[in-house]
């Protein structure tokens, strides 16, 4: 049945029912200590008034008339009812009373013995039954002048006296008592419905069933996953993260430490970020990471990375990287063809026949002549459709790219991916042409040559740029060197390096006799992986 009670409910409940328990034992105690007070305190009322009449002249005096109780009966009674006293007796030796509370009493012997009090000579106060139920007592000796005890004095507060001032206490105290039940109620109240906005109005069984899907749908994504709060602290991590060995002592609720993954969260709580799908180096391979950025009523709350093996895009990217070669190709071919097919029309339309027939066959030779070229001296062909890509990318580019005419390049043998020999020449060759057409003065010039005798395969790839410092060359194949505003650039130079690795390749850089850089690729034909296998 509790379990259909909703959470407000609940809190209320328990708060209302904590609040009227602890009420109640702190009013159970405060009535059980001011009993105790007031027992105490009539006690000693009771004696103060005893040792008052015993030491009131004019009872003394009384005693030693003939008949006292006319004497003593006023004042006693007079002192009763202003001290509101349940009764004052007093008694000569033999016990006889001289006043009380019935008049009819008075001359009676007193049905409480005051033997003790007489012979020990001493006052005392105690809980005892009086004349009509349970009281508090207190006796005193009465002395003469000579200090000679003559009679006792006992005065009494019935309980049931006393008790109705407790009662009336406590009638006094139950509205405080309701009206704190009702604040406490109140607070359940306010408590719960502040609990309930902070929960999104979810009851506890929603919550966990929305956890464990959470927890569900991140261990099924299956790229690594990073979610940190807006301040940098990691509040989620799937499985798939905790197996790449940077994050795999990673602990929720920690700041987050990789540098990469700091600047982008920097970025975003400025404002500034505007990239995504950046390429980033982990554990010596390349992921593509995407930030998320999560916001709560248009406030930034947190930041999700997810992290995609670059790896597992090998095949894709080859297969991109073909049509990119052939669309970057055609698109150059088609600004130089619609270059050339203008000044042919040109030259027709003044009646220069002859010169536009030689312009024709001299394009046609030349085209002709670099993919026969291709054709014979590179027999695989997506390192041959990447020259020829490039050869009209460079056109397109104003950039002079020659292909050395000894070189010679068969088909690769099974351990070599051509597909990561083409994206290490694309990326050498790109490069290499933006730093020809960076060169001040002169035209840009890029000379390409490789061979494939012996047990390497060598490409060398020179241009006319500026070169490369000793400083530069310690830091170009770092993940994020660059010279560009980008945070997306500054990745290609190390992807090189990272796939170079994979095929067990070197790589050497010096000085080329065109005036520039001039980069040596070596890549064996038994590659690395080849042979841990």
């Amino acid at each position: 049945m509790l379990s259909k009670v909703s959470l407000l409910w609940k809190i209320v409940i328990l708060v209302t029912i904590l609040v009227g328990l602890s009420l109640t034992l702190a009013k159970l105690s405060i009535t059980e200590q001011f009993n105790s007070a007031v027992n105490e305190h009539y006690g000693e009322s009771a004696m103060i008034l005893a040792k008052l009449i015993a030491s009131d002249p004019e009872i003394i005096a009384a005693f030693y008339e003939e008949e006292p109780h006319l004497y003593i009966q006023p004042i006693a009674e007079s002192k009763r009812q202003v001290t509101e006293a349940s009764y004052v007796i007093v008694t000569n030796l033999e016990n006889i009373q001289y006043s009380h509370h019935k008049p009819s009493e008075i001359g009676k012997e007193m049905m409480f013995d005051s033997e003790e009090i007489i012979e020990d000579e001493t006052s005392v106060i105690f809980q005892g039954e009086g004349y009509e139920g349970a009281a508090t007592i207190a006796k005193t000796p009465i002395y003469d002048r000579n200090r000679n005890i003559i009679g006792v004095t006992t005065v009494g507060f019935y309980y049931d006296d006393l008790q109705s001032k407790v009662n009336n206490f406590n009638n006094a105290t139950l509205p405080y008592y309701f009206v704190i039940l009702l604040l406490g109620l109140l607070g359940a109240i306010l408590i719960s419905s502040n609990v309930r906005t902070m929960i999104f109005g979810l009851e506890p069984e929603e919550i966990s069933y929305l956890f464990k899907e959470k927890e569900a749908i991140l261990e099924s994504i299956n790229d690594p996953l990073i979610a940190v709060g807006v301040e940098g602290r990691i509040v989620s991590v799937n499985k798939k993260a905790r197996d790449i060995h940077l994050f795999e002592d990673i602990e929720i609720d920690a700041f987050l430490k990789v540098p990469k993954l700091i600047n982008c969260l920097t970025l975003i709580k400025e404002g500034t970020f505007h990239e995504n799908n950046i390429k980033i180096l982990i554990d010596d391979q390349v992921y593509i990471m995407n930030c998320s950025p999560i916001y709560q009523d248009n406030k930034l709350i947190g930041v999700v990375f997810i992290f995609h093996p670059y790896s597992e895009l090998k095949e894709l990217i080859g297969e991109v990287s073909k049509i990119k070669s052939f669309t970057d190709n055609m698109r150059a071919q088609n600004h130089e063809y619609q270059n050339k097919l203008n000044t042919i029309y040109g030259l027709i339309h003044l009646q220069k026949n002859e010169q536009a027939l030689h312009l024709i066959s001299q394009e046609v030779e030349q085209r002709q002549e670099f993919t026969n070229f291709l054709m014979y001296s590179v027999k695989n062909p997506l390192i041959a459709a990447c020259l020829l890509g490039k050869k009209s990318r460079a056109s397109e580019l104003k950039v002079d790219l020659r292909i050395d005419e000894n070189s010679e390049l068969d088909l690769f043998p099974d351990t070599i991916d051509e597909k990561d020999v083409m994206t290490i020449i694309g990326n050498l060759i790109d490069n290499a042409m933006e730093a020809a057409i960076k060169k001040n003065g002169e035209a840009g010039v890029v000379l390409v040559s490789f061979t494939d005798l012996g047990p390497d395969i060598v490409f060398d790839i020179e241009d006319n740029g500026k070169g490369i410092s000793p400083e530069e060359e310690k830091l170009i194949f770092e993940e994020g060197y660059t010279t560009k505003s980008s945070l997306n650039n500054g990745i290609g130079l190390s992807i090189v390096k990272n796939t170079l690795t994979i095929l067990g390749g070197q790589l050497f850089i010096s000085k080329s006799h065109l005036g520039g850089a001039s980069i040596t690729l070596i890549i064996p034909k038994t590659t690395y992986e080849a042979k841990l296998t």
